[in-house]
């Protein structure tokens, strides 16, 4: 155990957003781990709509959540001070220190709000830096948006702030890594770009010795060093995600087969922690296909999973704008599965009623119907880890809850589950329409398996799906330790200094 504020912190930042921050800070907890060192992934602001909950009910993003799995620590308001949930293109929710401040528009927190909350994302970090030998810092977006970098919580205004070494990431397989590297270069101001200590190449395709000379051009112009070139790792899509981005680009989809189960899954435009699905998207016997805007549902999919939403009403109106509202109801009425999670539960009844425009305009909304129930929105937050047991089959589940609303009506004296020993969610009186609250239920084995194999009897492997998660950050560890010169990376942290200063 480190002594009192004698951690060692490196931060990693990237040219661009999606060049593979979290996953590679994922990785490296792991291999310091291994190393015997205790290691906190931290940071400082994240905007995502994938949460996850910690023991105390706290919120914080799904890749910090990853990251300290491989830690190998339990998770902690601290590890992620910060989180932005967008509810429309114009506002998002900020939560602080694991709970809810308030919603502000972009403008307010970016002009307002923002600067604030520098000293309780220090806080959160000194905290951390008392209590373990090594802490990764993640970055968020582009670390030369010197547009933002007034009052910058989440790349340089924090590197600056606690002096913290950082490592930029660039994603060569998707073009100009040369130029977005040594640009992030010739944009910051001169003292941030002095924090850099190295960079990494990200992602690389085919035989690594063939960028050495764009390796040699990169660290002529910059002066930093290359810390390795990290080739496309597969176990890299197959971690649980946190950017809905990689539902476009990756959905580890395979070629169409009789022999699979076909599970659609509507592309919500405030579409929220999707990593729901991760379990049935590793199933060898299933296909689980994304469905983007302007595609119609199939109807001759085996079921539909309407995931949760950070914006129940903005996603309901998006949803009829697709035509997909005519697709579930008549997917349904042919007797198919339909099951909603969190916010898809709540699209699944027959109102939403939000009188103080918890989510939107205050009013009452027609959902879909297919449940006999409905919504009424609160400002009270449910956030809670919990257990209990799925009604029809028997089997224990675990999971957590996430959300603002009460739910109630017929179809649920028909729960889908029992939590800590409440109802929880409905089923329709037909039997193939489903709604609850539980987040993660798909990841007990059990459940996943008995929930598949009612579709189509036999569609279960069996897989382990906390086994299989292990086991891709191993093998994504593997990968890293054989691309990166890890000693020099250890040896680039340092401790930092007072946190005083700006």
């Amino acid at each position: 155990m480190a002594s009192p504020g004698q951690a060692r912190v490196l931060m990693f930042q990237g040219t661009g957003s999606d060049v593979g921050k979290s996953t590679l800070v994922a990785g490296l907890c792991r291999l310091a781990r291994r190393r015997g060192l205790t290691v906190a992934p931290f940071k400082p602001q994240n905007m995502s709509n994938n949460a996850a909950v910690c023991p105390d009910g706290g919120e914080i993003g799904r890749a910090q959540a990853l990251q300290a799995r491989a830690a190998g620590i339990d998770l902690h308001v601290d590890l992620n001070p910060v989180l932005l949930k967008p509810q429309s293109d114009m506002t998002a929710q900020v939560v602080l220190k694991g709970r809810v401040l308030n919603t502000f528009s972009a403008r307010e927190y970016m002009n307002d709000k923002r600067a604030n909350l520098m000293d309780a994302v220090v806080d959160s970090f000194s905290r951390l830096t008392q209590h373990y030998d090594l802490v990764l810092v993640e970055g968020a977006g582009s670390a030369s948006e010197v547009n933002l970098r007034e009052r910058d919580l989440a790349n340089m205004g924090f590197a600056r702030r606690v002096n913290a070494p950082v490592c930029l990431i660039g994603d060569i397989d998707r073009g100009g890594v040369i130029a977005s590297i040594v640009g992030t270069k010739t944009v910051l101001d001169p003292a941030d770009a002095q924090l850099i200590s190295s960079f990494i190449i990200n992602r690389f395709r085919g035989d690594p010795t063939l960028f050495q000379e764009g390796v040699t051009a990169i660290e002529e112009h910059t002066g930093w060093p290359c810390r390795g070139v990290v080739p496309w790792v597969p176990a890299a899509l197959r971690l649980p995600q946190e950017d809905a981005v990689v539902l476009d680009t990756g959905n580890l989809q395979r070629p169409a087969s009789s022999s699979l189960v076909h599970i659609a899954v509507p592309m919500l435009s405030r579409i929220a922690n999707f990593d729901d699905l991760d379990p049935l998207r590793m199933e060898p016997g299933v296909d689980l296909r994304f469905i983007p805007p302007g595609h119609h549902i199939p109807q001759d999919a085996d079921a539909i999973v309407l995931p949760g939403t950070k914006s129940t009403l903005g996603d309901l109106e998006f949803l009829r704008r697709q035509g997909w509202d005519h697709d579930i109801k008549a997917f349904a009425r042919n007797g198919g599965r339909v099951t909603g999670i969190c916010g898809g539960y709540q699209l699944l009844g027959t109102h939403i009623h939000d009188p103080e425009g918890i989510d939107g305009s205050p009013g009452s909304t027609e959902a879909l119907g297919l449940l006999n129930v409905h919504t009424h929105m609160r400002p009270e937050k449910r956030t809670h880890v919990t257990q209990g047991v799925c009604t029809r089959s028997g089997l224990s589940v675990t999971g957590y809850e996430i959300h603002v609303g009460f739910t109630d009506g017929s179809d649920t004296n028909r729960p889908m589950t029992r939590l800590d020993h409440r109802s929880d969610g409905a089923i329709n009186i037909q039997g193939n329409v489903e709604g609850t609250y539980l987040h993660g239920l798909f990841g007990n084995d059990d459940f996943r398996s008995w929930w598949l194999n009612a579709i189509r009897a036999g569609s279960s492997a069996g897989l382990n799906y906390e086994s299989t998660v292990e086991r891709e950050l191993d093998n994504l560890a593997d990968a890293l330790a054989e691309s990166l010169d890890v000693d020099a990376l250890l040896n680039d942290a340092r401790r930092p200094n007072a946190f005083a200063t700006s």
